[in-house]
């Protein structure tokens, strides 16, 4: 699994680069920076599933570079001094560090309109497969989805009282899992085919997967996951770590992923690959 997602950030990186060579000045070269790097595990989940119902990867290029785009437009405005405040992003100096704040909310601004011009692009597929695809794009990345689940996270960091862990569930399955969601369930929306399947899957494994950053806040170094680590437990933030401990965590974590291979079942063999991505959220190190 490995050497294939490897070999999907390769091509992503390169499909990246062609789309992104006619913007030009700080802004195109901040877009440039803030894709550069990261497992595009997003990405790969597109990629994987178009695989699984036979869509061809030249027409799934498009919408999977287009989630690269929407999921790093988030982390530069995540990373910005009103919101979470980091300096460094994949072990490089974050967009508003290395430029400025104002060319951070332009380039994350234009990385959201490059994704939706992606994902409507004609090699994806027929107009009604496009319409689809950025309507419910739009809805997995907006005020129902990442950006509700972002602004849930902002205000738990003012509350008087830690949230819950049915709470912290809810922010984290827009802010973290409504992104993984769209991209699983692409290649099932590109093939008419039926995308629950994949829509449980992904809400299993986006939940592990958050679950695992939390405890990589705890355990990890900051070389390792090339951002601060240990932010959380300094503002008294809580988190599936600090309300059900380590060994909690790990453990709600495997069983979400033993549940995200399960919801994959109805593929036998094929789905070998997405398990084994499932299984990879939660032994990573950044």
């Amino acid at each position: 699994m490995q050497t294939q997602l490897d070999a999907a950030a390769r091509d992503i990186a390169a499909h990246l680069a062609q789309v992104l060579r006619p913007y030009s000045g700080h802004v195109g070269d901040a877009m440039r920076h803030a894709t550069q790097g990261g497992k595009r595990l997003r990405a790969f989940l597109v990629l994987e599933g178009a695989r699984l119902h036979g869509v061809g990867a030249a027409r799934a290029i498009w919408p999977a570079t287009a989630i690269e785009a929407m999921h790093a437009y988030s982390l530069v405005h995540d990373d910005l001094p009103c919101m979470d405040d980091d300096a460094e992003r994949r072990g490089q100096p974050t967009v508003h560090v290395k430029w400025d704040e104002m060319t951070a909310v332009l380039t994350g601004d234009a990385l959201q309109a490059l994704a939706f011009q992606l994902v409507v692009h004609p090699e994806v597929g027929s107009g009604d497969v496009r319409a689809e695809l950025a309507q419910t794009l739009a809805r997995a990345a907006g005020g129902q989805g990442m950006v509700l689940g972002q602004a849930l996270d902002m205000a738990a960091e003012r509350a008087q009282t830690p949230l819950s862990l049915d709470r912290i569930t809810a922010l984290q399955a827009g802010k973290t899992g409504a992104l993984f969601e769209w991209s699983a369930a692409v290649g099932a929306r590109m093939a008419d085919a039926d995308p629950a399947p994949l829509i449980r899957y992904a809400a299993a494994m986006g939940q592990a997967f958050q679950i695992h950053d939390d405890v990589i806040d705890v355990t990890g170094d900051a070389a390792a996951a090339g951002k601060a680590v240990g932010k959380d437990a300094e503002a008294g933030k809580a988190t599936f770590v600090s309300l059900l401990g380590l060994d909690g965590a790990r453990t709600r974590a495997a069983t979400l992923v033993d549940d995200a291979c399960d919801a994959l079942s109805d593929y036998g063999a094929d789905a070998t690959t997405l398990q084994q991505t499932a299984r990879f959220a939660i032994s990573r190190h950044s």
